[in-house]
């Protein structure tokens, strides 16, 4: 057997070539698109992070240049150079060249890897026009370049090192990829998640894409500990639950490899509604849960009610708390690591190694027991915050009935507001929710009355961040949302409710605001509430964001019109598309008077309007650029987006006034974005 801190030519395993990898880039990262861009960064930063999870990699520094080429560098033990056994060429070739040839396919090499396809640096190679690998192993340093998947350079010494390591620079190819650009928020959220799941590991982010690089730096010496705290940023946490839960455990050190693995979670209560857990194996996010997060919540629920019981803190007439109820307010991060995880699904959604249930059921178990036998007080406030939960819950299920029986009772059943379709195939049906009666008269006007419903909004929708399930559903807008769609909700837990989503009455739900801040406010309080109470739909890409125009640029009797793109001010947008016309944007700027709450601009052989709302645009504007199916923007709403709103309303809209201020001054300069 191998020692375990071998790690040579002989410990690459290979399993087939890389000739498919360029014919068909999707099987390998998922799309051609920014997901599969930012993919090639993950595949490089995952084979230094195993090398951290052996223990031979203390930090990882990641650079996008101005070029926005990428370069990752670590400390670990470095590519193996020396020959390998069976191709008679130089491992680190051998490595780049062949898809399937790692050291994560047996136990000797790894013990756990988050690399379970073995296909990453290979697959950067075959999708790159250019990749130079520098290894710095045996007090020299090896240099290889390769193109498309080719060799180009054969491995050479450029030096001596008295150091171990690997660097990696490569370019994505423009052939491949739809957008060779990176974006720094995607970059530095996973590589901050990276450094929380791996306790002390040091990730450095450079961007040098700016006059000055921006820099950043992960470390934490608390791991899921400080990770729990992050969720929890923006939230109140009662005294009680200052300090967050730790509980760690590993398998029977005489069980076999297959049966091995490792248990960390850490745990934390806040006053809200909602549960945040998030559950990882082998530092891979699997948002679909698995048979770790399976055996948490079994583990969470039958221990206090177990504690309750014991203390006579639940009587014997008293029903048991549901897992709804004990998870209430949780924020939990669950790691587990293991030598051979067996994931649901090509995008590792969902761990499914079947013994991971019961080892987690355990560990948890044990330790969550232990601590609140020695924690009493907190112990005690956690019991009774499920009981609130509890009776607030049932509280809810009567609203919800409540709303379910009305419904029924009515004539119409149908919200009175709702401009219903014809259609009745669920399949070919859209609903546009737009704010007031103005915007929703244009909108009614203007849709195509056999698959387009609209239902107007009375104000602002409740911002369900900050109240319960029953005052949420005792609100008359979501009343009307909820018995618009028809699909039921979830619990503010995320689960249980009357949902279900073949009741849905519409395959396309689409926000339908003005394109100002209370537009954008109204946006994110509908994103939080499906987020909360109608995530599936969201899983189902059921859920969009409608784009309107911000500008209409008449030319003689044509209208051109004008999108926000998210990155540059709307003066700029706006002057850079008049000169695509051919049109000079300095020529002879007056303002024009307000007809009909409509503002204008004059210049010289044109007209630019505003679009300060939607009810600004007759019905034939609105239904052209935002609502016919041909001509129309639509961006459909993903998990990730939900989950930023959802986070940007705790923050910004949460109790802690903290948030807001360092949001404010963190984001001051960028207010010429905005339109007030």
């Amino acid at each position: 057997m191998a020692n375990e801190n071998d790690y040579d030519g002989g410990e690459i395993k290979i399993l087939e070539g890389l000739e498919a990898v360029r014919k068909r880039p999707g099987m390998y990262i998922g799309s051609t698109s920014a997901s599969g861009l930012h993919h090639l960064v993950w595949e490089i930063v995952d084979n230094s992070v195993d090398e951290a999870m052996a223990g031979f990699c203390t930090e990882i520094q990641v650079t996008v240049h101005a070029d926005n080429s990428i370069t990752v560098v670590d400390n670990g033990r470095g590519i193996p150079v020396d020959e390998h056994p069976v191709k008679k060429i130089p491992t680190l070739e051998v490595v780049m060249t062949i898809l399937h040839a790692g050291g994560k396919f047996d136990n000797s090499a790894y013990k756990v890897s988050g690399g379970l396809h073995g296909v990453g640096i290979s697959v950067v190679n075959a999708l790159s026009k250019r990749v130079v690998v520098q290894v710095r192993r045996d007090g020299n340093t090896y240099e290889m370049e390769f193109s498309r998947g080719k060799t180009v350079k054969k491995m050479e010494v450029v030096g001596t090192s008295d150091s171990t390591g690997t660097t990696v620079t490569f370019w994505p190819d423009d052939e491949i990829f739809e957008t060779c650009i990176y974006d720094f928020d995607t970059l530095h959220n996973r590589l901050q998640e990276t450094a929380f799941l791996n306790k002390n590991l040091k990730i450095v982010l450079t961007d040098e894409r700016e006059a000055t690089p921006h820099v950043e730096e992960f470390c934490y010496e608390g791991g899921i500990i400080d990770f729990v705290k992050f969720l929890n940023e923006g939230k109140d946490v009662p005294e009680a639950f200052k300090e967050p839960i730790y509980i760690e455990g590993k398998s029977d050190p005489d069980a076999p490899v297959a049966k091995m693995g490792e248990v960390e979670v850490s745990l934390q209560w806040n006053s809200g509604y909602g549960e945040n857990v998030m559950s990882f194996a082998n530092d891979i996010y699997t948002p679909e849960g698995g048979m770790h997060l399976e055996g948490f919540r079994t583990a969470l629920t039958r221990v206090i009610n177990d504690y309750a019981r014991k203390q006579n803190l639940l009587k014997e007439k008293d029903a048991n708390l549901t897992g709804d109820d004990v998870r209430e307010g949780l924020s939990a991060v669950i790691s587990v690591k293991l030598p051979d995880p067996q994931f649901e699904g090509q995008t590792k959604a969902k761990l499914g190694s079947s013994y991971m249930r019961a080892l987690t059921l355990k560990i948890v178990t044990d330790g969550l027991a232990d601590y609140l036998e020695e924690h009493p007080k907190p112990a005690r406030e956690i019991v009774k915050k499920a009981q609130q939960a509890c009776k607030a819950r049932n509280a809810a299920r009567k609203a919800r009935e409540a709303t379910r029986r009305k419904s029924l009772l009515e004539t119409a059943s149908l919200p009175g507001k709702l401009a219903d379709c014809s259609v009745r195939d669920a399949e070919l049906t859209e609903l546009f929710i737009v704010e007031g009666d103005s915007a929703g008269g244009s909108a009614k006007d203007g849709r195509r009355r056999d698959i387009q419903a609209i239902l107007p909004l009375r104000g602002k929708i409740l911002n369900v961040e900050r109240v319960g399930d029953h005052r949420a559903f005792s609100s008359d807008t979501i009343q009307s949302l909820i018995t618009a769609i028809g699909c039921g909700v979830t619990t503010s837990a995320g689960d249980g409710g009357d949902f279900d989503i073949t009741k849905a009455r519409y395959h396309k739900i689409i926000i339908m605001t003005d394109a100002d801040v209370d537009g954008a406010h109204i946006r994110i309080l509908l994103l939080t509430f499906f987020y909360k109470y109608m995530r599936p739909l969201i899983d189902a890409g059921y859920v969009y964001v409608a784009c309107p125009p911000i500008f209409g640029i008449k030319v003689r009797n044509k209208i051109h019109y004008v999108y926000p793109n998210g990155r540059q001010p709307e003066d700029e947008i706006l002057r850079d598309t008049i000169q695509s016309l051919g049109l000079n944007p300095d020529d002879n700027d007056e303002d024009g008077k307000a007809k009909d709450g409509k503002i204008t601009k004059k210049r010289k052989g044109y007209t630019v309007q505003r679009y300060k709302g939607l009810g600004e645009m007759d019905p034939k504007q609105l239904a052209s650029t935002t609502m016919d199916p041909k001509t129309r923007i639509l961006q459909r709403v993903s998990i990730e987006d939900a989950v930023v709103a959802d986070r940007a309303v705790r923050e910004l809209m949460g109790s802690e006034v903290g948030y807001r201020r360092e949001y404010i001054e963190k984001h001051a300069h960028d207010a010429r974005f905005l339109d007030a």
